[in-house]
């Protein structure tokens, strides 16, 4: 077919790239100054100072090389199956998983997760997937996150599709969620599962709680066919995920803005703070991880907040509860003195003023898991 006659793709736009559309993404990443440059800081932190136009050569030959037989999107996952490898080994003390066994390999389904680190939580959905087998979910970003244009290429080549959350106006808004809606729709029929938060931005202060709002931007493409709302809602496969990490990376940093939140009223964010959050996540030390896939919810309900009650029961439910989070609650029985000295001297190594809102956020998980009890 010529180019002229091609169907036009109405998500080229927001979509993760095709398989034929990978060695050019490389390619624009390999001769990317942006991206050398932060490889060249993050892997030689003290040498690029210095010698930053010396090692930026270096690293696209190493590029060209790592990457010349990757020219799939399989392929990409591959890579990525062996950098998260590296990671796990090195950042935890092992990731466990339960409910993997009640998905089916010929089904799509619609992850809707806590959401507590931006890039380590589908990366630990997709590599249980990985490893059984099953095929990795596409993932939904805001482009608030997307800034850079490598940023954008890294996340389309792996399996990541773009949520337009600087959309301004009604009109624009509601252009882009039925954009979105329509594109999810799209990905389950054709048996592609996706992963979403379940609300814009993280549980900073560790309460998990679904927005409304994602499951009715959901509906939008199920009320295009005038479809009830608990008849489509059961259409698409939701399946309720908890992922608990033993350790925040990020607990010092999202202490300091919710204690300045609560000072000041507003929190100011850096230009490249969610992008340091990234690499905090990925770098620091977790601890034990467990993530947590619950049962399809096959029950019909009438309204999105009745469906976002039952999501949140079930993540509540399902959260793995560790140390850290029990000692945090007060509830120390059965604890281990390494494992108390541990988590007092993670907290003591934060500024005084932030430890109090640093030991809430980890013991909010044990009190709505009570709640939902």
């Amino acid at each position: 077919m010529t180019e002229a006659l091609k169907p036009a793709d109405p998500f080229a736009d927001i979509r993760p790239y095709h398989d034929d559309e990978v060695p050019a993404a490389l390619e624009r990443l390999i001769n990317d100054d942006e991206l050398l440059a932060a490889i060249a800081h993050f892997r030689f932190p003290r040498l690029s100072r210095y010698v930053s136009g010396l090692l930026k050569p270096l690293i696209r030959r190493a590029l060209h090389k790592r990457w010349a037989q990757v020219r799939t999107v399989r392929d990409v996952q591959n890579e990525v199956a062996h950098f998260m490898e590296q990671m796990i080994a090195s950042t935890t003390q092992g990731v466990t998983y339960s409910g993997l066994e009640q998905l089916e390999s010929d089904k799509s389904y619609l992850f809707i997760s806590n959401h507590r680190d931006i890039a380590m939580d589908p990366a630990f959905v997709n590599w249980g997937l990985y490893k059984c087998g099953l095929e990795t979910v596409r993932i939904a970003i805001g482009d608030n996150l997307l800034r850079k244009p490598c940023a954008t290429e890294l996340m389309r080549l792996n399996k990541s599709f773009i949520v337009k959350r600087s959309a301004k106006g009604p009109r624009e808004m509601m252009k882009a969620f039925s954009e979105l809606s329509a594109y999810i729709a799209h990905s389950l029929a054709e048996g592609s599962s996706i992963w979403i938060a379940q609300k814009e931005g993280r549980a900073k202060d560790g309460d998990d709680r679904t927005d409304p709002a994602i499951l009715k931007m959901f509906y939008m493409a199920g009320k295009q066919q005038k479809m009830a709302f608990a008849d489509y809602m059961q259409r698409l496969n939701i399946v309720p995920v908890a992922i608990s990490y033993e350790f925040d990376p990020g607990d010092e940093a999202k202490a300091r803005e919710l204690v300045e939140r609560a000072q000041s009223g507003s929190y100011e964010k850096g230009e490249f703070e969610d992008i340091d959050s990234i690499v905090a996540g990925i770098v620091g030390f977790k601890g034990r991880v467990h993530v947590s896939l619950g049962a399809p919810i096959q029950a019909p309900y009438d309204t999105p907040e009745a469906l976002a009650a039952a999501i949140d029961q079930a993540i509540h439910s399902q959260y793995r509860l560790f140390p850290s989070n029990l000692l945090a609650a007060g509830l120390g029985a059965g604890i281990s003195e390494a494992e108390r000295q541990q988590f007092l001297e993670r907290l003591a190594r934060m500024p005084a003023e932030l430890q109090e809102t640093a030991r809430a956020m980890y013991a909010r998980p044990v009190l709505n898991q009570q709640s939902a009890s």
